[in-house]
């Protein structure tokens, strides 16, 4: 009886292991999610603007 008691209690650790894992992967799914949403938008609304965005390089002489 003490070897199944020690099953079970062993079981329950790792359910709760990977439902805890499962809940980080889908906060960083929809992390990333709202990222990518963020970038669509901010780059619509960026493209309506009369700015002008400075190169990443310098110019060749």
């Amino acid at each position: 009886m003490f070897e199944y008691a020690l099953h079970q209690l062993r079981h329950d650790e790792l359910v709760r292991a990977a439902e805890h894992e499962r809940q980080v992967r889908e906060a960083l799914r929809l992390r990333r999610a709202a990222r990518r949403g963020a970038a669509v938008r901010g780059a619509e609304t960026e493209s309506h603007t009369r700015r002008h965005r400075r190169s990443r390089f310098a110019r060749a002489a």
